[in-house]
């Protein structure tokens, strides 16, 4: 079976755009933004950033057992919480950022002997937090200063045309019959209905992606204390959302790229420096991997019970 040529090469785009914006970041900024927040890096905040990764790596195992229970995979909270952490040990360590949601999501399909319903439900579940994500991000930048507060208003509009079109289009798409269209608009609809909307999920769904994005907010804010960055935090939080929703970019490094991008252009853009951007972001991606390590116990584990031939 032939790969097509888009699907073959886009691995390597992902990674090659990431490895650009890094190398754009060195030649403007030099290395020391990048190594000056890492030896500020201590005890008490690898501490506090383990204590927040387990918080928020609870909320989305939580997220993603009531997605998963919703579509009718079972998904005990134990195994969510182990899969997770695995997924976001190799998220932070391996190029694009998403292996490991596409690893956990598989895994899971295999053990309940449906790989389709197993990716649906993280594809969902990920889905669900972007959007909250995403909400909150614009309650906080209408609210607070930053610099794309101006253009809000414009990407509202923007945001309200899209939604109407991606409406109409899903109304003007066949809902009845044997078309491929068809089918997947019915399983979309299904699925939302079951695994985000359902009586027994929507209020858990919503829970925990709220507490999974204050996490990252404070995860965040922490490594903007820990790089020696001072401002007040009604200046920090919208600046640190503008790169949290840049790390939705799949097109990075282990995570590095256009979060640190990002930020270097939000801080100068603020009156900060892009320096102490880059310098937060990168303490921000030392500190998620070191809340991560549980996952690559989990991974160890993992390798040790099971054959590598069989994994």
């Amino acid at each position: 079976m032939r790969v097509a040529p888009a699907r073959r090469f886009w691995p390597w785009t992902r990674t090659l755009g990431g490895a650009g914006l890094l190398a754009a970041l060195l030649g403007w900024l030099g290395a020391g933004p990048f190594l000056a927040g890492l030896r500020l890096i201590d005890g008490p905040a690898l501490a506090a950033a383990v204590g927040i990764g387990a918080l928020t790596t609870g909320c989305c195992a939580w997220r993603w057992s009531l997605v998963a229970g919703g579509l009718g995979v079972r998904l005990p909270l134990p195994t969510a919480v182990a899969h997770c952490y695995r997924a976001v040990f190799l998220n932070a360590t391996l190029p694009g950022g998403v292996l490991g949601d596409v690893h956990r999501a598989v895994r899971h399909g295999r053990d309940v002997g449906d790989v389709g319903r197993g990716v649906r439900a993280v594809v969902w579940e990920r889905a669900a937090g972007q959007v909250v994500l995403a909400a909150v991000a614009v309650v906080v930048l209408a609210a607070l200063p930053s610099p794309v507060r101006p253009h809000l208003p414009a990407v509202a509009a923007l945001l309200a045309a899209a939604g109407l079109g991606v409406v109409l289009l899903a109304r003007a798409l066949p809902t009845a019959g044997p078309s491929r269209w068809a089918r997947a608009a019915r399983a979309a609809a299904a699925d939302v209905r079951a695994g985000l909307l359902g009586r027994r999920a929507w209020l858990g769904v919503l829970v925990a992606s709220t507490v999974a994005v204050a996490g990252h907010l404070a995860t965040f804010v922490l490594a903007a204390r820990t790089a020696g960055c001072t401002a007040p935090l009604t200046l920090l939080v919208p600046l640190t959302l503008l790169a949290l929703l840049a790390m939705g970019v799949p097109v990075n490094v282990a995570g590095f790229g256009p979060r640190e991008g990002v930020a270097a252009w939000a801080f100068g853009a603020a009156g900060l420096s892009a320096a102490e951007g880059v310098a937060t972001a990168t303490v921000y991606g030392a500190l998620v991997l070191a809340a991560s390590l549980p996952g690559a116990a989990v991974l160890l584990v993992r390798r040790v019970r099971v054959p590598t031939g069989t994994d």
